[in-house]
């Protein structure tokens, strides 16, 4: 019975170890970008994490820092995410409203397949750039906990505005737009 117990005992204290291991490697993900959302919600303007990712809508990649001077719509989306199916065509109408303004829409697939990811730009006529973060690191970064999520970030490079969720009410779309202005005002 006490060698019983002893295993128990030892399962346990295993068990935690493996917990706090776990929770140190998510604080350390999460601190990275932490809950960049709610930063931007506070006034705290903080800078968007920087990433180099695979570009969907063509050959190469895409650096967010060397969208410095512009102003960026960045949407995290899945092909197989409902709401981001309703918000792609309001998305590509900002895109072509205001990218001669200085404004760079930019589509970021997670937590999927290229070929559904391409499906989805081809359905939508997406002519934005698309980036591809199948593994999902740069959403952690950015703490995004579901799809979609927007962030509008200013010349800078920091963000302004997020939307968790999609942005379809006509209250959203104002507010968008809104930060779309002064993000290209910056």
């Amino acid at each position: 019975m006490a060698h019983r117990a002893r295993l128990v005992a030892q399962g346990v204290a295993v068990g935690l170890v493996a917990l706090l291991f776990l929770l140190l490697v998510w604080s350390l993900v999460v601190e990275d970008g932490g809950d960049l959302a709610a930063a931007a919600a506070r006034g705290e303007r903080p800078e968007a994490p920087d990433f180099t990712l695979e570009r969907l809508d063509r050959e190469g990649e895409l650096t967010l820092s060397s969208l410095r001077g512009q102003g960026v719509v960045l949407n995290f989306w899945a092909s197989w995410c409902i709401p981001c199916k309703e918000e792609a065509p309001f998305l590509e109408q900002v895109w072509r409203k205001d990218r001669k303004r200085g404004l760079v829409v930019v589509g970021l697939d997670a937590k999927d397949f290229r070929k559904d990811a391409r499906r989805f730009m081809r359905r939508f006529d997406l002519t934005f750039p698309i980036v591809y973060d199948g593994p999902g690191k740069t959403l952690a970064r950015y703490g995004v906990t579901g799809f979609p999520e927007t962030f509008v970030l200013d010349r800078e490079g920091r963000v302004i505005e997020a939307f968790v969720g999609a942005v379809n009410a006509d209250e959203d779309r104002v507010r968008l737009r809104a930060a779309v202005d002064r993000a290209l005002a910056s």
